[in-house]
């Protein structure tokens, strides 16, 4: 049983991690954009503003839905429940 949650620990960490660094990339590259469009096209920046926030409201859901799942693992695992039969 602690191997199961040792290795719960370490896809929770992992699936914190590589989602925010995933984020965190996609967001520097999408800000990048924003300033190349508004440089570029200054009449066009509000409406590359709103579509910025669009996006960056999307991307941030995605790592929230990875830290729900993560949560889930760590407070109501279901890999544990499939151990009972084999304990006892």
């Amino acid at each position: 049983m602690e191997t199961v949650i040792g290795m719960t620990a370490i896809a929770v960490a992992l699936l914190i991690g590589l989602g925010a660094l995933g984020v965190g990339i996609g967001v520097g590259m999408l800000g990048g954009r924003l300033l190349e469009g508004s440089a570029r096209q200054p009449e066009l920046a509000p409406m590359l503003q709103g579509k910025f926030f669009l996006a960056v409201g999307l991307l941030d859901a995605v790592a929230m839905i990875g830290v729900a799942i993560a949560l889930l693992l760590v407070f109501a695992n279901p890999f544990i429940g499939q151990l009972e039969p084999f304990l006892g």
